[in-house]
């Protein structure tokens, strides 16, 4: 199956609109299925008393409420109508996350393929609502979240019309960047198997390793952040990939896809011509005569494996040789 894989521009745009463009060109050639965006009023995301986070204070370098921060990193709402525009184009979807009902509903018009529900909106019951009688595939990150918030977020979309079969849930730790530490990447099976849904991954820590585990972990979804330049400044640029680095790790996420096969082992045709060569055969140790017996002592094994297999040794052992062997010979006893 094919790992959608979400490439999370966010708002490494910088609130410039070529910016954008430049991002969306990236995620075309790393190979993403998707380039997404974040969408919001600064206004209606959080009050004028809001903090910013530690990890957006150290990014950024300033200290300043979380509103002023929120204003300066967020393009003008129309302007996705043309990032959305240059997403055909490009011939790669285009997908951008709401942060309050404004911009839900702003998004909306725009008719996405599917709707990505931030790990901060997950106790949101209006915005939950609101999104799930949209009637189309959602996928949900649960940063910060137990899974009891989880359940309780399914069962909102569900009651608002939102089919379960059409939610998609990302296991996310909500910093930036995550500790290993705290990945904790084998929730993402809990989460399938307790609350039977599709499981996906949300990556924030440093590198490519963790959302390639994902996907041998059965993740459907990856979502990952990525930056034109990791020195630009803001405050998601440090824990998001190069353009190079999200190219590796799409290609690595292929290699994984093909090589989880379909868990059926057996003899695949690369290994064919190796194995006559890697195995083993009965084998004289040393000369022999007709009518002698084999024994332990004048029989071994070694490669190749084109004789008899020396999983007949106790049914060779014991009886008599029908012609004389030299030295290494396969026997041919049958």
């Amino acid at each position: 199956m094919k790992t959608l894989i979400i490439a999370e521009a966010g708002v490494n745009h910088n609130a410039n609109l070529e910016l954008a463009f430049q991002l969306v060109d990236a995620a075309v050639t790393a190979g993403a299925d998707v380039v997404k965006f974040q969408t919001a009023k600064a206004e209606e995301v959080v009050t004028r008393f809001g903090a910013m986070a530690e990890y957006q204070i150290v990014n950024t370098g300033k200290n300043e409420s979380q509103l002023e921060m929120t204003k300066k990193i967020h393009l003008p709402m129309e302007d996705f109508i043309e990032i959305q525009k240059y997403c055909l184009k490009k011939k790669i979807v285009f997908a951008t996350t709401a942060f309050g009902l404004l911009s839900l509903e702003f998004i909306r018009r725009l008719n996405l393929d599917f709707y990505k529900i931030p790990s901060g909106e997950i106790t949101n019951l209006p915005y939950l609502r609101k999104v799930g009688r949209f009637n189309k595939p959602i996928i949900l990150s649960t940063g910060m979240s137990t899974l009891t918030e989880i359940a309780d977020a399914i069962q909102v979309l569900e009651a608002s019309g939102c089919s379960k079969t059409n939610i998609t849930i990302l296991h996310c730790t909500t910093e930036y960047p995550a500790p290993m530490k705290d990945v904790n990447l084998l929730a993402m099976k809990a989460i399938k198997e307790q609350l039977e849904v599709g499981i996906g991954y949300s990556d924030h820590t440093l590198g490519i390793e963790i959302p390639i585990a994902a996907v041998a972990l059965g993740a459907t979804v990856i979502e990952k952040h990525f930056t034109i330049d990791r020195n630009l400044p803001g405050p998601d640029h440090k824990a998001s990939l190069e353009p190079g680095e999200l190219k590796t790790m799409v290609d690595a996420i292929r290699n994984i896809e093909v090589a989880l096969g379909d868990g059926i082992k057996r003899l695949m045709p690369s290994e064919i011509g190796n194995r006559s060569i890697a195995r083993k055969s009965i084998v004289t140790s040393q000369a022999i005569i007709a009518g002698e017996i084999f024994t332990e002592d004048n029989l071994t094994t070694k490669r190749p494996g084109t004789g008899v297999s020396p999983m007949e040794w106790d049914r060779i052992i014991g009886t008599k040789a029908h012609r004389d062997y030299f030295v290494d010979e396969l026997i041919d006893e049958a």
